[in-house]
Protein backbone atom coordinates (compact mmCIF):
# COMPACT_ATOMS: atom_id res chain seq x y z
CA UNK A 1 0.00 0.00 0.00
CA UNK A 2 1.45 3.48 -1.17
CA UNK A 3 2.44 6.11 1.87
CA UNK A 4 1.63 9.45 2.11
CA UNK A 5 5.25 9.98 2.53
CA UNK A 6 5.68 7.72 -0.56
CA UNK A 7 3.62 9.80 -2.85
CA UNK A 8 5.59 12.97 -1.30
CA UNK A 9 9.10 11.41 -3.10
CA UNK A 10 7.54 10.22 -5.90
CA UNK A 11 8.98 12.20 -9.04
CA UNK A 12 6.51 14.48 -10.98
CA UNK A 13 6.35 12.56 -14.43
CA UNK A 14 7.25 15.08 -17.54
CA UNK A 15 4.78 14.52 -20.39
CA UNK A 16 6.59 12.99 -23.05
CA UNK A 17 7.40 15.10 -25.99
CA UNK A 18 9.20 14.52 -28.92
CA UNK A 19 10.54 17.09 -31.94
CA UNK A 20 8.56 15.38 -34.77
CA UNK A 21 10.32 17.96 -36.98
CA UNK A 22 14.20 16.90 -35.45
CA UNK A 23 15.03 14.38 -38.68
CA UNK A 24 12.59 17.05 -41.24
CA UNK A 25 15.84 19.80 -40.37
CA UNK A 26 17.78 17.46 -42.42
CA UNK A 27 15.85 18.69 -45.24
CA UNK A 28 17.83 22.33 -44.93
CA UNK A 29 20.67 20.68 -46.52
CA UNK A 30 18.71 19.84 -49.07
CA UNK A 31 19.41 23.79 -50.64
CA UNK A 32 23.09 23.21 -50.97
CA UNK A 33 23.59 19.91 -51.58
CA UNK A 34 21.12 19.86 -54.68
CA UNK A 35 22.98 20.75 -57.26
CA UNK A 36 25.08 17.36 -56.50
CA UNK A 37 22.13 15.45 -55.77
CA UNK A 38 19.65 16.07 -58.24
CA UNK A 39 21.37 19.37 -60.88
CA UNK A 40 23.92 17.33 -61.92
CA UNK A 41 22.72 14.01 -62.61
CA UNK A 42 19.50 14.83 -64.15
CA UNK A 43 21.76 16.96 -66.30
CA UNK A 44 23.32 14.27 -67.31
CA UNK A 45 20.62 11.93 -67.79
CA UNK A 46 18.76 14.18 -69.57
CA UNK A 47 21.56 14.11 -72.14
CA UNK A 48 21.95 10.76 -72.17
CA UNK A 49 18.17 10.54 -73.57
CA UNK A 50 18.41 13.05 -75.61
CA UNK A 51 16.42 15.79 -74.50
CA UNK A 52 19.05 18.19 -74.56
CA UNK A 53 16.46 21.10 -74.48
CA UNK A 54 15.28 20.15 -71.03
CA UNK A 55 18.62 19.80 -69.63
CA UNK A 56 19.29 23.63 -69.63
CA UNK A 57 16.68 23.49 -66.96
CA UNK A 58 18.47 22.13 -63.92
CA UNK A 59 21.02 24.74 -64.07
CA UNK A 60 17.97 27.10 -62.70
CA UNK A 61 17.38 24.45 -60.06
CA UNK A 62 17.85 27.40 -57.15
CA UNK A 63 15.01 29.49 -58.92
CA UNK A 64 12.74 26.66 -58.81
CA UNK A 65 13.35 25.61 -55.60
CA UNK A 66 12.73 28.97 -54.22
CA UNK A 67 9.80 30.45 -56.53
CA UNK A 68 7.85 27.13 -57.39
CA UNK A 69 8.90 23.55 -55.04
CA UNK A 70 8.33 25.37 -51.87
CA UNK A 71 5.51 27.41 -52.02
CA UNK A 72 3.78 24.25 -53.69
CA UNK A 73 5.09 22.18 -50.52
CA UNK A 74 3.89 25.04 -48.24
CA UNK A 75 0.92 24.62 -49.60
CA UNK A 76 0.30 20.91 -49.68
CA UNK A 77 1.89 20.51 -45.82
CA UNK A 78 0.16 23.64 -44.60
CA UNK A 79 1.27 25.61 -41.06
CA UNK A 80 3.28 23.69 -38.11
CA UNK A 81 0.71 24.70 -35.49
CA UNK A 82 3.27 22.87 -32.60
CA UNK A 83 5.51 24.77 -29.88
CA UNK A 84 7.97 22.96 -27.39
CA UNK A 85 6.27 23.27 -23.88
CA UNK A 86 8.44 24.92 -21.54
CA UNK A 87 9.75 21.82 -19.59
CA UNK A 88 11.91 20.90 -22.25
CA UNK A 89 13.22 24.23 -24.05
CA UNK A 90 16.60 23.71 -21.99
CA UNK A 91 17.34 19.94 -23.30
CA UNK A 92 15.83 21.34 -26.67
CA UNK A 93 18.44 24.37 -26.57
CA UNK A 94 21.52 22.47 -25.50
CA UNK A 95 20.84 19.47 -28.38
CA UNK A 96 24.44 20.00 -30.64
CA UNK A 97 22.33 17.74 -33.01
CA UNK A 98 20.99 20.68 -34.49
CA UNK A 99 23.70 23.57 -34.15
CA UNK A 100 25.31 20.81 -36.23
CA UNK A 101 22.85 20.97 -39.01
CA UNK A 102 23.63 24.59 -39.18
CA UNK A 103 27.07 24.03 -39.12
CA UNK A 104 26.98 21.47 -42.13
CA UNK A 105 24.97 23.94 -44.17
CA UNK A 106 28.76 25.63 -45.01
CA UNK A 107 30.87 23.40 -46.73
CA UNK A 108 28.31 22.23 -49.22
CA UNK A 109 27.20 26.15 -49.49
CA UNK A 110 31.15 26.06 -50.46
CA UNK A 111 31.11 23.04 -52.80
CA UNK A 112 28.53 24.22 -54.43
CA UNK A 113 30.32 27.76 -55.17
CA UNK A 114 33.33 25.56 -56.11
CA UNK A 115 31.59 23.78 -58.37
CA UNK A 116 29.40 26.46 -60.27
CA UNK A 117 32.95 28.44 -60.55
CA UNK A 118 34.69 25.25 -62.33
CA UNK A 119 31.49 24.60 -64.79
CA UNK A 120 31.05 28.45 -65.80
CA UNK A 121 34.54 28.46 -66.51
CA UNK A 122 35.38 25.02 -68.04
CA UNK A 123 36.24 24.68 -71.96
CA UNK A 124 34.91 20.91 -71.71
CA UNK A 125 32.24 19.36 -69.83
CA UNK A 126 31.65 16.53 -72.02
CA UNK A 127 31.26 14.28 -68.70
CA UNK A 128 27.63 15.82 -68.40
CA UNK A 129 27.13 15.01 -71.70
CA UNK A 130 27.59 18.69 -73.39
CA UNK A 131 29.91 19.07 -76.03
CA UNK A 132 32.59 21.89 -75.16
CA UNK A 133 31.36 24.16 -72.00
CA UNK A 134 28.29 25.34 -71.23
CA UNK A 135 26.00 27.73 -73.03
CA UNK A 136 25.89 31.79 -71.54
CA UNK A 137 22.14 30.47 -70.40
CA UNK A 138 23.19 28.30 -68.53
CA UNK A 139 25.85 30.04 -67.05
CA UNK A 140 23.88 32.74 -66.00
CA UNK A 141 21.04 30.37 -64.69
CA UNK A 142 23.85 28.06 -63.20
CA UNK A 143 25.16 31.68 -61.33
CA UNK A 144 21.56 32.54 -59.93
CA UNK A 145 21.22 29.23 -58.60
CA UNK A 146 24.70 29.56 -56.78
CA UNK A 147 23.28 32.99 -55.34
CA UNK A 148 20.41 31.92 -53.99
CA UNK A 149 22.87 28.83 -52.01
CA UNK A 150 24.59 31.93 -51.15
CA UNK A 151 21.39 33.62 -49.81
CA UNK A 152 19.82 31.24 -47.91
CA UNK A 153 23.42 31.03 -46.67
CA UNK A 154 22.97 34.53 -45.32
CA UNK A 155 20.01 32.69 -43.10
CA UNK A 156 22.35 30.45 -42.21
CA UNK A 157 24.78 32.98 -40.45
CA UNK A 158 21.75 35.18 -39.57
CA UNK A 159 21.32 32.02 -37.17
CA UNK A 160 24.94 31.21 -36.33
CA UNK A 161 25.67 35.01 -35.56
CA UNK A 162 23.29 35.66 -32.94
CA UNK A 163 24.93 33.30 -30.72
CA UNK A 164 27.16 33.66 -28.27
CA UNK A 165 30.17 31.03 -29.46
CA UNK A 166 32.77 32.15 -30.93
CA UNK A 167 33.11 29.57 -33.46
CA UNK A 168 29.73 30.17 -34.69
CA UNK A 169 30.01 34.16 -35.01
CA UNK A 170 32.95 33.45 -37.47
CA UNK A 171 31.17 30.60 -39.23
CA UNK A 172 28.43 33.66 -39.73
CA UNK A 173 31.68 35.65 -41.31
CA UNK A 174 32.09 33.33 -43.40
CA UNK A 175 29.03 32.07 -44.66
CA UNK A 176 28.47 35.75 -45.32
CA UNK A 177 31.64 35.89 -47.30
CA UNK A 178 30.26 34.29 -50.81
CA UNK A 179 27.37 37.69 -50.70
CA UNK A 180 29.75 40.03 -50.24
CA UNK A 181 27.54 41.17 -47.38
CA UNK A 182 29.21 40.45 -43.78
CA UNK A 183 28.22 43.96 -42.99
CA UNK A 184 25.32 42.61 -42.34
CA UNK A 185 26.67 40.82 -39.24
CA UNK A 186 26.94 44.10 -37.63
CA UNK A 187 23.93 46.10 -38.98
CA UNK A 188 21.35 43.09 -38.60
CA UNK A 189 22.65 42.49 -34.40
CA UNK A 190 23.11 46.03 -33.45
CA UNK A 191 21.20 48.11 -35.98
CA UNK A 192 18.11 46.11 -36.81
CA UNK A 193 17.50 44.77 -33.81
CA UNK A 194 17.24 48.25 -32.11
CA UNK A 195 15.74 50.02 -34.52
CA UNK A 196 13.32 47.17 -35.87
CA UNK A 197 9.73 48.73 -37.20
CA UNK A 198 10.48 51.79 -37.17
CA UNK A 199 10.84 55.02 -39.85
CA UNK A 200 14.84 55.05 -39.01
CA UNK A 201 15.71 50.98 -39.48
CA UNK A 202 16.68 50.91 -43.20
CA UNK A 203 15.67 47.37 -43.24
CA UNK A 204 11.73 47.51 -42.16
CA UNK A 205 9.41 48.54 -44.89
CA UNK A 206 6.65 50.65 -45.38
CA UNK A 207 3.55 50.82 -46.67
CA UNK A 208 2.94 52.53 -49.98
CA UNK A 209 7.32 51.23 -51.14
CA UNK A 210 7.73 48.92 -53.69
CA UNK A 211 10.33 45.65 -53.21
CA UNK A 212 11.99 47.62 -55.89
CA UNK A 213 12.26 50.70 -54.00
CA UNK A 214 12.75 49.27 -51.05
CA UNK A 215 16.01 47.43 -52.28
CA UNK A 216 18.17 50.60 -52.98
CA UNK A 217 17.13 51.63 -49.77
CA UNK A 218 17.93 48.91 -47.51
CA UNK A 219 21.03 48.27 -49.30
CA UNK A 220 22.44 51.46 -48.80
CA UNK A 221 21.58 52.24 -45.68
CA UNK A 222 22.45 49.11 -43.63
CA UNK A 223 25.66 49.49 -45.44
CA UNK A 224 26.33 53.40 -44.02
CA UNK A 225 24.76 52.14 -40.43
CA UNK A 226 27.49 49.23 -40.14
CA UNK A 227 29.42 51.39 -40.65
CA UNK A 228 28.71 53.93 -38.60
CA UNK A 229 28.15 51.19 -35.76
CA UNK A 230 31.59 50.29 -36.37
CA UNK A 231 32.92 53.33 -36.27
CA UNK A 232 30.98 54.94 -32.64
CA UNK A 233 32.50 51.15 -31.20
CA UNK A 234 35.62 51.95 -32.24
CA UNK A 235 35.98 55.82 -31.48
CA UNK A 236 34.53 54.31 -27.60
CA UNK A 237 37.62 51.90 -27.64
CA UNK A 238 40.03 55.06 -28.78
CA UNK A 239 41.11 53.38 -31.77
CA UNK A 240 40.67 54.62 -35.35
CA UNK A 241 37.62 53.00 -37.82
CA UNK A 242 40.47 52.52 -41.07
CA UNK A 243 42.22 49.64 -38.99
CA UNK A 244 41.31 45.56 -39.00
CA UNK A 245 39.69 46.23 -36.00
CA UNK A 246 36.71 47.36 -37.97
CA UNK A 247 34.59 44.47 -38.12
CA UNK A 248 32.82 45.96 -41.41
CA UNK A 249 36.67 45.93 -43.25
CA UNK A 250 37.97 42.81 -41.60
CA UNK A 251 34.17 41.18 -43.08
CA UNK A 252 35.20 42.43 -46.83
CA UNK A 253 38.40 41.51 -46.88
CA UNK A 254 37.00 37.73 -46.33
CA UNK A 255 35.35 38.20 -49.07
CA UNK A 256 37.96 40.02 -51.76
CA UNK A 257 40.43 37.35 -50.84
CA UNK A 258 37.76 34.96 -51.19
CA UNK A 259 36.43 36.30 -54.95
CA UNK A 260 41.08 36.65 -55.83
CA UNK A 261 41.26 33.45 -54.72
CA UNK A 262 38.36 32.56 -57.36
CA UNK A 263 39.25 34.26 -59.90
CA UNK A 264 42.93 33.15 -59.29
CA UNK A 265 41.51 30.00 -59.83
CA UNK A 266 39.11 29.74 -62.77
CA UNK A 267 40.52 32.73 -64.31
CA UNK A 268 39.19 36.50 -65.06
CA UNK A 269 35.91 35.15 -66.80
CA UNK A 270 33.91 34.27 -63.44
CA UNK A 271 33.85 37.62 -62.62
CA UNK A 272 30.78 39.08 -63.51
CA UNK A 273 29.07 35.59 -62.84
CA UNK A 274 30.76 36.40 -59.11
CA UNK A 275 28.79 39.48 -58.97
CA UNK A 276 25.82 38.32 -60.15
CA UNK A 277 25.58 35.62 -57.32
CA UNK A 278 26.52 38.12 -54.79
CA UNK A 279 23.71 40.31 -56.22
CA UNK A 280 21.07 37.29 -56.22
CA UNK A 281 22.38 36.14 -52.86
CA UNK A 282 21.48 39.59 -50.55
CA UNK A 283 19.01 40.54 -52.67
CA UNK A 284 16.88 37.04 -51.52
CA UNK A 285 17.83 38.40 -48.08
CA UNK A 286 16.49 42.32 -48.61
CA UNK A 287 13.41 40.42 -50.47
CA UNK A 288 12.72 38.34 -46.53
CA UNK A 289 13.29 41.90 -45.17
CA UNK A 290 10.81 43.92 -47.32
CA UNK A 291 8.29 41.30 -45.75
CA UNK A 292 9.22 40.94 -42.14
CA UNK A 293 7.98 44.03 -41.46
CA UNK A 294 5.90 45.73 -44.03
CA UNK A 295 3.78 48.51 -42.64
CA UNK A 296 4.24 48.08 -38.68
CA UNK A 297 5.68 50.43 -36.50
CA UNK A 298 6.32 50.87 -33.20
CA UNK A 299 4.36 53.77 -31.61
CA UNK A 300 6.05 56.65 -29.83
CA UNK A 301 5.42 56.18 -25.70
CA UNK A 302 4.67 59.74 -23.60
CA UNK A 303 8.63 59.97 -23.20
CA UNK A 304 9.37 60.31 -26.97
CA UNK A 305 10.63 57.13 -26.67
CA UNK A 306 10.20 54.02 -29.45
CA UNK A 307 7.62 51.23 -27.39
CA UNK A 308 9.51 47.79 -26.90
CA UNK A 309 9.59 45.49 -29.99
CA UNK A 310 6.41 43.42 -29.77
CA UNK A 311 4.94 40.51 -31.65
CA UNK A 312 2.56 42.93 -33.06
CA UNK A 313 6.05 44.60 -34.74
CA UNK A 314 6.95 41.29 -36.94
CA UNK A 315 4.63 39.66 -39.57
CA UNK A 316 4.83 35.83 -38.94
CA UNK A 317 4.65 32.32 -40.62
CA UNK A 318 3.97 29.01 -39.58
CA UNK A 319 4.24 27.12 -42.62
CA UNK A 320 6.33 24.17 -42.45
CA UNK A 321 8.30 23.66 -45.42
CA UNK A 322 9.79 27.19 -45.65
CA UNK A 323 10.37 27.33 -41.91
CA UNK A 324 12.32 23.93 -42.41
CA UNK A 325 14.32 25.62 -45.24
CA UNK A 326 14.80 28.84 -43.26
CA UNK A 327 15.56 27.54 -39.59
CA UNK A 328 11.99 28.91 -38.25
CA UNK A 329 12.73 32.38 -39.38
CA UNK A 330 8.91 32.66 -40.00
CA UNK A 331 8.93 32.73 -36.03
CA UNK A 332 9.99 36.40 -36.46
CA UNK A 333 8.33 37.95 -33.37
CA UNK A 334 9.76 35.11 -30.83
CA UNK A 335 13.42 35.89 -32.82
CA UNK A 336 12.52 39.21 -31.89
CA UNK A 337 11.87 38.95 -28.15
CA UNK A 338 14.77 36.36 -27.55
CA UNK A 339 17.43 37.17 -30.60
CA UNK A 340 20.22 34.18 -28.59
CA UNK A 341 16.97 31.46 -29.22
CA UNK A 342 18.41 28.99 -31.47
CA UNK A 343 15.80 27.96 -34.46
CA UNK A 344 14.82 24.61 -32.89
CA UNK A 345 13.45 25.85 -29.56
CA UNK A 346 11.55 29.37 -31.16
CA UNK A 347 7.62 29.49 -31.23
CA UNK A 348 4.50 31.05 -32.53
CA UNK A 349 3.08 33.46 -31.08
CA UNK A 350 -0.71 34.35 -30.22
CA UNK A 351 -1.23 37.78 -31.23
CA UNK A 352 1.42 37.78 -33.99
CA UNK A 353 0.01 39.20 -37.64
CA UNK A 354 0.34 36.53 -39.97
CA UNK A 355 1.55 36.38 -43.41
CA UNK A 356 -1.33 34.19 -45.91
CA UNK A 357 1.50 32.08 -46.91
CA UNK A 358 5.14 31.04 -46.46
CA UNK A 359 7.69 33.51 -46.75
CA UNK A 360 8.85 31.79 -50.04
CA UNK A 361 5.41 32.83 -51.66
CA UNK A 362 5.78 36.08 -50.52
CA UNK A 363 8.94 36.61 -51.87
CA UNK A 364 7.63 35.72 -55.02
CA UNK A 365 4.07 37.81 -54.74
CA UNK A 366 7.05 40.89 -53.74
CA UNK A 367 8.25 41.03 -57.34
CA UNK A 368 4.85 42.34 -58.34
CA UNK A 369 3.84 45.43 -56.55
CA UNK A 370 0.32 45.46 -57.94
CA UNK A 371 -0.39 41.95 -56.47
CA UNK A 372 1.72 42.37 -53.31
CA UNK A 373 -0.52 45.96 -51.99
CA UNK A 374 -3.81 43.54 -52.86
CA UNK A 375 -2.57 41.02 -50.53
CA UNK A 376 -0.95 42.78 -47.81
CA UNK A 377 -2.02 46.76 -47.94
CA UNK A 378 -5.73 45.17 -46.52
CA UNK A 379 -3.45 43.31 -43.69
CA UNK A 380 -1.87 45.65 -42.69
CA UNK A 381 -5.14 48.13 -42.18
CA UNK A 382 -6.85 45.49 -40.54
CA UNK A 383 -3.93 45.20 -38.16
CA UNK A 384 -4.29 48.58 -37.14
CA UNK A 385 -8.21 48.77 -36.49
CA UNK A 386 -8.87 50.33 -40.07
CA UNK A 387 -6.59 53.28 -38.66
CA UNK A 388 -3.68 53.38 -41.91
CA UNK A 389 -2.14 56.18 -39.70
CA UNK A 390 -0.93 54.26 -37.22
CA UNK A 391 1.08 52.10 -39.71
CA UNK A 392 4.36 52.88 -40.88
CA UNK A 393 3.98 55.16 -44.36
CA UNK A 394 6.46 55.72 -47.00
CA UNK A 395 6.90 59.83 -46.25
CA UNK A 396 6.69 60.48 -50.23
CA UNK A 397 3.63 58.30 -50.79
CA UNK A 398 1.92 59.29 -47.65
CA UNK A 399 -0.53 61.66 -48.79
CA UNK A 400 -1.66 58.45 -51.89
CA UNK A 401 -1.45 56.05 -49.24
CA UNK A 402 -4.30 57.83 -47.05
CA UNK A 403 -6.67 59.16 -49.87
CA UNK A 404 -6.35 55.76 -50.68
CA UNK A 405 -8.30 54.93 -47.66
CA UNK A 406 -10.34 57.91 -47.81
CA UNK A 407 -8.01 60.09 -44.77
CA UNK A 408 -9.30 63.54 -46.28
CA UNK A 409 -7.69 65.70 -44.23
CA UNK A 410 -4.50 64.92 -44.73
CA UNK A 411 -2.98 68.42 -43.14
CA UNK A 412 -4.58 67.08 -40.20
CA UNK A 413 -3.41 63.69 -39.91
CA UNK A 414 0.14 65.02 -40.57
CA UNK A 415 -0.10 67.58 -37.63
CA UNK A 416 -1.28 64.94 -35.22
CA UNK A 417 1.95 62.50 -36.18
CA UNK A 418 3.80 64.97 -35.72
CA UNK A 419 2.61 65.78 -32.40
CA UNK A 420 3.88 62.57 -31.02
CA UNK A 421 2.05 58.91 -31.23
CA UNK A 422 2.81 58.76 -35.35
CA UNK A 423 4.63 56.49 -37.38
Amino acid sequence: MSTNADSAVRPVEVPAWRDRKRYLWLWGLFAPTGLFTIGLPLIWALHEFGWHRLAHVPFWLGPILVYVLIPIADICFGPDGSNPPDEVMEYLENDKYYRYLTYLYLPFQYATLLMGAYLITANDVSWLGIDGGLHVVDKIGLAITVGMIGGIGINTAHELGHKKVDLERWLSRIALAQSFYGHFYIEHNRGHHVRVATPEDPASSRVGETFWAFWPRTVWGSLKSSWHLERARLERLGAKPWSLRNEVLSAWLMSAVLYAALLAVFGIELLPYLVLQAVVGFSLLEAVNYLEHYGLVRQRTASGRYERPAPVHSWNSDHIVTNIFLYHLQRHSDHHAYPTRRYQTLRSWDGAPNLPSGYASMILLAYFPPLWRRVMDKRVLAHYGGDITRANIHPGKRDKVLARYGVQDVAAVHDAASGGGGA
